[in-house]
């Protein structure tokens, strides 16, 4: 196993390894931002898209109590429907110590994919938001589709964890799979490399 790490990060464009250096440096410093304590460890999941009931707003209220019962903090992309920028705004108030809101600006948005671990798509994982997160190194939690694959871990491959649609159950076990895999730097770092790889 050792020959084979050192194979692919000797292979990795400096650019990649730059990236994925920058990436703890970048998330204590937006935890800073938002008031939270600068831990580069505690996992980190935006939501990238905007919340619409077209973007799966439905599913986030569904999966919102499962979601809170896990160790993370959630960036959420400050734009959508008015009415869900009013849930998403008490949401953010009542749950400030891990849920912000980024502003809907070029600057906070790459900052915002830069600092997170995983990007959680809840309607459509071939939005344009995905290039950006694989650019980034963070790791697409989605949909099934084929612009990314499902990690497998006993093969080593993939880069993304995915869900048959609007299926809440499968969606939070992908959140779950993605957190358990997040706590073996080696694997997670596989996964960041084919995900800038792509």
């Amino acid at each position: 196993m050792p020959k084979v790490a050192v194979t692919t990060e000797s292979a990795a464009p400096k650019e990649d390894v730059r990236t994925l250096n920058e990436k703890p440096k970048v998330k204590a410093a937006l935890q800073k931002e938002c008031g939270w304590p600068m831990e580069p460890k505690c996992p980190v999941i935006c939501i990238p898209t905007g919340m619409t009931k077209e973007l799966g707003g439905k599913l986030f209220e569904q999966l919102l109590p499962g979601l809170l019962s896990l160790d993370v903090e959630i960036l959420i992309l400050g734009k959508g429907s008015s009415s869900y920028g009013s849930f998403i705004t008490g949401l953010a108030e009542e749950q400030n110590h891990r849920i912000a809101i980024i502003p809907n600006k070029p600057a906070a948005i790459e900052k915002m994919f830069k600092a997170s671990d995983m990007a959680l798509f809840l309607s459509d994982a071939e939005a344009p938001e995905l290039q950006e997160c694989l650019h980034s190194g963070t790791i697409p939690i989605g949909p099934k589709t084929k612009a990314v694959t499902d990690y497998n871990p006993v093969q080593e491959s993939g880069n993304a964890f995915l869900y048959k649609k609007d299926d809440v159950w499968q969606c939070f076990a992908a959140i779950v799979r993605a957190l358990e895999t997040y706590v073996f730097p080696f694997d997670w770092k596989t996964i960041q490399k084919h995900c800038l790889e792509s």
